[in-house]
């Protein structure tokens, strides 16, 4: 009994595997819970006071699983003015996620969340060098991960639990009151959001179809070792009469 190569069987599980992969990719496009929206919101909208923010509805609802990334290229005329950015579950309801960018020389940066049950509470600030032009600050959500946010390399939130979040609606301001001077006076700020459940992708069970086509492959040949081991050629030839 002639035993397996190892190294052959290995080879031919990935050219059989190979062919699936462009098809699996093709079909992670037809991922039906996957949505993308993004907002160019013009300077005009942050010269409004946080009472009468102008509100954005997104085209779609992003549940749970998605990641917002934040673009500032404001050109600020009030050297105290901020652009706040809030998420909203619904406008009318008090629990929002914010994200404010202060404009130069100080650049100030923070990130809070406000509850219906908990009021506002500030996670992260920075009140010099929280950000420059040019950096993207990215907020995410995920159902095991919870909240977090990072601008660049830096780490501003790390997994905090806010009970779930879907976004629906952004809203933009940056004045504390009607006498303060306009925030910006050109510019704009993108707002991008991308969410969807992996679980929807085909592509997503990919790596345990391998890891479990390898497994199997891997014990029968392990038992095949064992069994070539102790049944060897010579065992299996007739005695001479």
């Amino acid at each position: 009994m002639t035993p397996a190569n190892p190294m052959r069987s290995m080879i031919f599980l990935i050219l059989l595997v190979t062919p699936f992969l462009p098809v699996y990719a093709q079909q992670s496009t037809m991922n039906k819970s996957e949505h993308y929206d993004t907002v160019e919101i013009p300077s005009e909208a942050f010269n409004v006071v946080r009472d009468n923010a102008t509100v954005i509805k997104l085209p779609h609802e992003h549940v749970t699983n998605w990641q917002l990334t934040i673009e500032n290229k404001l050109t600020y005329s009030n050297p105290n003015g901020n652009a706040i950015i809030r998420l909203y579950e619904d406008p009318k309801v008090e629990k929002f996620i914010e994200v404010g960018m202060g404009s130069p020389p100080d650049h100030r940066l923070w990130v809070a969340v406000n509850t219906p049950e908990d009021g506002y509470f500030l996670i992260h600030q920075e009140k010099t060098g929280g950000w420059s032009p040019g950096q993207i600050v990215t907020v995410q959500h995920t159902s095991n991960g919870g909240l977090s946010a990072s601008i660049g390399q830096q780490v501003l939130v790390d997994n905090l639990d806010v009970a779930g979040f879907t976004v629906r609606d952004i809203t933009a301001s940056g004045m504390d009151s009607a006498s303060d001077p306009p925030t910006a006076s050109s510019g704009s700020v993108t707002v991008s959001i991308v969410s969807g459940n992996p679980a929807d992708n085909p592509i997503f069970y990919m790596p345990f179809i391998v890891a479990g086509v390898t497994g199997v492959l891997i014990v029968i040949l392990l038992k095949n070792k064992k069994r070539d081991a102790i049944l060897s050629p010579g065992d299996l030839q007739k005695p001479n009469p």
